[in-house]
């Protein structure tokens, strides 16, 4: 009886909250943690959070974020009037479910746009800033293979061990992890690098050649992980057999003379395995009790859908650059792991939250502190983000430019859509993103634009263009509504229907609501994510 009494008192003297913490929450409920904890910094700093978005760039963000493209006009026109308490929440799980009409897998299942945008982000975040011709031609395989994956929803551990360790059975080109190891030139100190950075959040490189006094890990840490990978041979060496191959357990530090075991960062002891050593690593890595494993999705994600990660950079986190927000961080990383490393639940749970939908407009001095996250930061689109909306907001159903056509190849241009792609690679940060001068002139007189804002290729334009019924104003709030997902200001509305009445340098009206689409399409406001 006094045992159960004491267990009892011991429950009722745990610190507030943290049953809550080690339940199984769901996306609304860890939602209103992060606000928790984000509210509680801003309040520390004696800052000033900045208001909710309006719901024209909410949805635009949400569409952007989870669909890649900017919504349909009846899409952001439904939303902005709809007057449903739970309209935001309700329009999250149509985004995460949506269909692409007509694009299907290979088992004639349809996908969906979230997997369809999502395979955009993923392969940038496995394969970056690469010229070599071998690995940008199979990019698309490796896109399928994402695509797939995020269509069937399939568990990130079970993405990550298919990438790793690579079956066999599958064949060698085009297989997933073909990819990641060519692209890492099958050579295992590439292969920690990016492992290590990429799905633990660990920058290991710095150590390949040499001890840092200040640094957590040392050259040992880096060719013991390097180890889990010793069966493969860099291309273009004696023995490369141009597929992945298990790993021995046993590497040899170059220029020292002396191997090491396969061991685990963190560990005392060394690695064991009955076969392939890559499984064993993929087995310490999707553990749920991993320190690093769900930590580094969880900040990855948080930085692509906040602009700037919990930890800055983010694969940098140290006791010198420790986390913003270290109790935020490690909770995301607990969910993310109790509900088995879905990546829509965490997907879900970060643009539920209120810091997520903040504006992005500054309406303090507070806001300008990134780390705060009083405010939305403004991102660039990344470039599919940016030709799709521009194929949508034309209405071009062409093959050429139908949003998600096909992805960059390396063989010169050979549509629309892998020419743009060409011109315009993704960059590291994209609430830093700068355009150059010649993608600035590319977007304001290239032939892509020069297109879509003509009658004859323009399809909603003409549509707009053609309503004489509708009055000026209503037609000039139409381009707003297609372009920028919003109804224009009074101030907005009553300049441009001047211009339109009058018709422009041409004193054609019709060609005067085409320089007002030319002048939206170039705008900031449609190319950045705000």
């Amino acid at each position: 009886m006094r045992l159960i009494l004491l267990a009892a008192l011991l429950a009722l003297a745990l610190p507030a909250g943290l049953e809550a913490a080690e339940a199984k929450l769901s996306p609304a409920e860890l939602a209103a943690k992060i606000d928790e904890h984000i509210d509680a910094k801003i309040k520390l700093a004696r800052g000033v959070p900045a208001p909710p978005a309006n719901d024209a760039e909410l949805v635009r963000r949400l569409f952007l974020d989870l669909n890649g493209t900017i919504p349909e006009i009846v899409a952001a026109r439904d939303f902005i009037d709809n007057r449903r308490p739970d309209k935001k929440a309700q329009l999250v799980k149509y985004l995460l479910s949506r269909k692409f009409t007509g694009r299907r897998d290979a088992t004639g299942n349809e996908y969906s746009y979230y997997a369809w945008h999502w395979s955009n982000v993923w392969r940038t975040w496995l394969v970056t800033g690469t010229n070599d011709q071998n690995v940008l031609a199979t990019l698309p395989q490796l896109e399928m293979w994402l695509r797939q994956e995020l269509n069937k929803n399939t568990a990130y551990d079970r993405m990550v061990r298919d990438l790793i360790v690579v079956d066999p059975s599958r064949g060698t080109y085009g297989t997933s992890g073909y990819v990641f190891y060519q692209a890492n030139q099958f050579r295992a100190e590439s292969l920690t690098a990016t492992t290590t950075r990429l799905f633990l959040g660990v920058k290991l490189e710095c150590a390949q050649c040499h001890n840092h006094p200040f640094a957590k890990w040392d050259k040992k840490d880096f060719w013991q992980m390097a180890a889990f990978y010793s069966g493969n041979v860099a291309m273009g060496s004696p023995g490369f057999r141009g597929f992945p191959a298990p790993g021995t357990g046993e590497i040899e530090i170059p220029n020292t003379g002396k191997k090491v075991k396969a061991r685990v960062l963190g560990s005392k002891t060394d690695a064991t395995a009955s076969g392939d050593y890559r499984v064993a690593l993929v087995d310490w890595m999707t553990t749920k009790d991993n320190p690093y494993f769900a930590r580094a999705l969880a900040n990855r994600v948080w930085e692509n859908l906040m602009g700037v990660g919990l930890v800055e950079p983010l694969d940098e986190e140290s006791k010198d650059n420790p986390a913003s927000h270290p109790e935020l961080l490690a909770l995301l990383a607990k969910q993310f792991s109790a509900h088995d490393f879905d990546l829509k639940y965490i997907i879900e749970a970060i643009v539920l939250s209120k810091a997520y939908q903040r504006t992005s407009r500054q309406t303090h001095s507070s806001q300008s502190d990134p780390a705060l996250f009083a405010r939305q930061r403004v991102r660039g689109l990344t470039p599919e983000q940016l030709f799709d909306s521009l194929a949508l907001a034309t209405g071009n159903k062409g093959d050429e430019v139908v949003p998600g056509a096909m992805a960059v190849t390396p063989f010169g241009p050979t549509n629309a859509r892998a020419d743009f792609l060409r011109r315009f690679p993704n960059q590291d940060k994209r609430s830093e993103q700068e355009t150059s001068i010649l993608q600035a002139l590319y977007l304001m007189n290239g032939k892509l634009v020069d297109d879509a804002t003509s009658l004859e290729h323009n399809e909603n334009l003409k549509v707009i263009a053609k309503a004489k019924t509708l009055p000026t104003w209503k037609r000039v709030q139409q381009v707003f509504l297609v372009v920028l997902s919003r109804k224009p200001s009074e101030a907005e509305t009553k300049r441009l229907v001047k211009y339109v009445d009058v018709g422009g340098p041409t004193k054609d009206s019709s060609r005067a609501l085409c320089d007002v689409f030319w002048a939206l399409l170039n705008s900031n406001e449609f190319c950045t994510n705000h």
